[in-house]
């Protein structure tokens, strides 16, 4: 069980960060607030939570313009999509031996 447990990754141990990613894997990109509306986290926490996934190289960030208001758009890095499959496929298998 050791085994399976050291194959779950850090990252996404986070209830925001799983949630984070699982937004990104289905959605080609989303906006700052759409992801803040959508999974009701705070601006503070929803901002940590995606600098944290910045860092580690799983989420991409793209800052622009909209008229004269700011809009950030996330989307998962071809690493983070990996990642994260790996993750979800070591959680499968970490349920499949209980």
């Amino acid at each position: 069980m050791k085994e399976l447990l050291a194959h779950f990754n850090k990252a996404f141990e986070s209830k925001a960060r799983l949630s984070i990613m699982s937004v990104l894997m289905v959605n080609e990109s989303m906006s700052f607030n759409g992801l803040k509306e959508l999974l009701a986290l705070t601006d503070g926490n929803l901002a940590t939570h995606l600098r944290a996934l910045e860092e580690a190289g799983y989420v991409l960030v793209q800052k622009q313009f909209v008229g004269r208001k700011p809009n950030t758009t996330y989307q998962a890095s071809e690493a983070g999509r990996q990642a994260f499959t790996e993750h979800l496929n070591a959680l499968e298998a970490f349920i499949r031996t209980i």
